[in-house]
């Protein structure tokens, strides 16, 4: 595990060590998405992890699916957001807010403005979104015509500029779990006849060319992006995974982003082959790994960081205990979405 505990670059940053802490929505910012004094405690208390991606924040009013997740589109929300990054620089962190338009994942009841839900097509997702009247089905989305996919495509751009603004080392792309990004390089989610559908090549143009905008944007040393192959969650089906990865990568790879974040489904050789044809920083993500395991693909030189989600979560000290062997708080799921302060910035540091 001593490989952890070396700094790397990755893009425009030297992280001091081989540990980020992964994406998680916790849905405690305000109903306006602005993050408040807590959130800049919880991401703080965190600060000594490499490399910090915050929960998914949307890029603007129809890309927000659950309640009380935080925006990066309106000077509030910038403003909030910034007090977040100081927190996090003055304990001698570095992080990176993921950027995440959910799609067809949503509901109208969740929308700020009670807006159309939209996606590539019109086919709705199985399953049910939390509203604060209950649970309701997800509503079928509304088809993005040609010009609003443009225009989608530049409130990610802007997102990413807010982002800069309130004081982020970067961005990452959430293209990953079944969110919009996802959705159009879905089979199921995505049945369009233009030239955003049909193909392999087709389905990728979406995620190459918001990698491009937030590239142009704000540097490509300051953009990443979030993948997960074969992952099935929010009623995906990506058909030949293996060929729609080996079409996208590559195309991705030419941007010369600051990394690509591998949520690993499992299938080996396609994460060997990543690796090959990646060439700046990979992250990689194995849920549910055990401890013992968490430094595996670093040592193996399989990913340059390890990314960790829930032990980050329920260890604010988690550098520190993985380094010293000491004993891991548990998460508890009860508290993961919503609320105050209870299983959010009150896990305690180890004391023994």
């Amino acid at each position: 595990m001593n490989k952890l505990w070396e700094s790397v670059e990755v893009g425009a940053l030297t992280l001091r060590n081989r540990v980020a802490m992964a994406p998680m929505t916790r849905s405690r910012a305000t109903a306006e998405g602005v993050p408040t004094a807590l959130n800049a405690t919880y991401y703080a208390q965190r600060a000594s992890n490499g490399l910090i991606i915050t929960e998914g924040t949307q890029p603007s009013d129809a890309g927000q699916g659950y309640v009380f997740t935080p925006g990066i589109y309106t000077k509030e929300q910038i403003a909030g957001w910034r007090f977040v990054t100081d927190a996090v620089h003055a304990a001698g962190g570095k992080v990176f807010i993921q950027i995440m338009h959910v799609g067809r994942i949503s509901h109208p009841s969740n929308s700020p403005k009670g807006g159309d839900v939209v996606g590539p097509s019109a086919v709705r997702a199985l399953g049910q979104m939390f509203t604060l009247t209950g649970m309701q089905d997800f509503a079928e989305p509304r088809p993005l015509e040609i010009g609003e996919i443009a225009t989608t495509i530049d409130e990610f751009r802007h997102a990413a500029a807010c982002a800069i603004e309130a004081g982020a080392d970067g961005v990452e792309i959430h293209g990953a779990n079944g969110y919009l990004v996802h959705q159009f390089l879905s089979e199921n989610a995505n049945r369009r006849t233009d030239a955003y559908g049909g193909s392999f090549e087709n389905r990728v143009r979406f995620a190459v060319e918001v990698a491009d905008a937030i590239a142009s944007e704000i540097g490509a040393e300051r953009t990443g992006i979030h993948i997960s192959p074969g992952n099935p969650f929010n009623d995906i089906v990506e058909g030949d995974t293996t060929t729609l990865y080996r079409t996208l990568v590559p195309k991705l790879a030419v941007l010369n982003l600051a990394y690509l974040h591998v949520v690993h489904g499992g299938d080996e050789n396609l994460l060997a082959w990543i690796r090959s044809a990646w060439s700046t920083s990979l992250l990689v993500n194995r849920p549910n790994r055990p401890r013992a395991e968490v430094a595996v693909d670093v040592d193996a030189e399989l990913a340059d960081v390890a990314s960790i989600g829930r032990f980050a979560l329920a260890n604010p000290d988690l550098v520190e205990r993985l380094q010293r062997d000491r004993p891991l708080n548990e998460a508890d799921p009860a508290t993961f979405f919503g609320g105050d302060a209870r299983g959010y910035t009150d896990y305690p540091i180890y004391a023994g």
